[in-house]
């Protein structure tokens, strides 16, 4: 068995953030600095709904009154230290430092009808999967509520901005699909989903069914998500229908089986209404067989259901590679051939090492 890190590694508590903190909240910290309650609505507008971080343009706030705002509610969480990219500079990969020096990483896609957002709940991943270079990495520390969306807001600004291909845009979707796994960073994820979909000047205001919450399978936390009234998307990391190849490829599977992951999952469609996203990287003569696509279509026939199927991407001295072309192909007809909707992921980022289970924060 190998062991899996749940508990993050106690670092520098990162500095409270407006982002930290619910409107009730914000409202607090304003009167505790001994300023009016409203500041914090027409702060957290200029912040989420204006997507401005230079106070000179917040004219409706006096200047002394940002100086306060500013060093006690908006200290700088996320130093961006490199950016690269690629297709034609619509995928992007920023590499943050955080007030600890942690880093973390986003990737940020665009493409003709949205953009979307990959950000990370944690700085490396405790769950150890040996075909992601995140889970290799190890596990440095939980993200706070703040750090995670200002991710978003990072994205959102250049966007804005048209500083990414591709002119004027805002972020359409977010996928906790980056480094960490998001459900072992619990409260801080359910809190940033919050602040994202919540109306200004409580959130950004986005809509909660373009934000997909992906995880390898903590049973508990997502019959805990089910119940959170957020239809968000749920993706499961599947990657192997049986258990015996699954307690390798997915080491959490030696405390949850298949059986008892795919009971919360159906259970979280069943509250929400929400299909499940069932997540799969294909590895060549690992788990391509058309018998493990057979096994997989009957635990999933009947079910709110879609697979994801993801070309295995490379990562530093990993020994295994994408599945051959035509084991893809056979893989998708078996599903196909039995009623499961399925569909080959876009690899998207992977000349930039950006793509799914590329994620590292190699420092610069």
């Amino acid at each position: 068995m190998v062991d899996l890190v749940f508990e993050a590694p106690r670092r520098g508590k990162p500095p409270r953030h407006l982002m930290d903190l619910d409107r009730e909240q914000r409202r607090a910290a304003m009167t505790e600095l001994g300023l009016p309650a409203f500041r914090a609505d027409q702060v957290s507008n200029h912040w989420l709904a204006r997507l401005s971080d230079d106070p000179a343009e917040w004219s409706d706030i006096p200047a002394p009154a940002k100086e306060l705002i500013g060093s006690h509610l908006l200290p700088r969480l996320l130093d961006p230290i490199r950016a690269i990219d690629c297709d034609n500079g619509t995928t992007v990969k920023t590499l943050f430092k955080l007030h600890d020096g942690a880093l973390v990483e986003t990737v940020l896609m665009r493409y003709p009808d949205r953009a979307t957002m990959c950000i990370s709940s944690q700085a490396g991943c405790g769950m150890n999967c040996p075909f992601c270079a995140t889970g290799q990495a190890g596990l440095t520390r939980n993200l706070s509520t703040g750090e995670i969306v200002e991710q978003v807001i990072a994205g959102a600004r250049a966007l804005a901005r048209g500083e990414i291909q591709g002119g004027v845009g805002r972020v359409s979707n977010v996928v906790f699909m980056g480094m960490g796994e998001p459900l072992a960073n619990y409260n801080a994820v359910v809190r940033a989903i919050r602040r994202l979909v919540n109306e200004p000047p409580e959130g950004l205001g986005m809509s909660a069914r373009g934000i997909t919450v992906s995880t390898v399978g903590l049973v508990p936390q997502i019959r805990q998500l089910a119940q959170e009234k957020l239809p968000v998307t749920l993706a499961v990391s599947l990657h192997t229908p049986d258990d015996k190849l699954r307690d390798t490829l997915v080491p959490v599977n030696t405390r949850w089986k298949v059986s008892e992951v795919l009971d919360a999952a159906w259970e979280y469609a069943s509250v929400t209404g929400r299909r499940i996203s069932i997540e799969y990287a294909l590895i060549k003569d690992i788990n391509d067989q058309v018998w493990r696509a057979e096994m997989l279509a009957d635990l999933l026939r009947g079910q709110l259901v879609h697979v994801n199927l993801i070309p295995l991407n490379p990562t530093p001295g990993s020994k295994w590679t994408a599945s051959r072309r035509e084991d893809e192909q056979a893989f998708v007809r078996t599903l196909r051939d039995r009623g499961i909707a399925v569909t080959v992921r876009d690899t998207r980022g992977r000349d930039i090492d950006g793509a799914c289970g590329q994620l590292a924060a190699a420092p610069v």
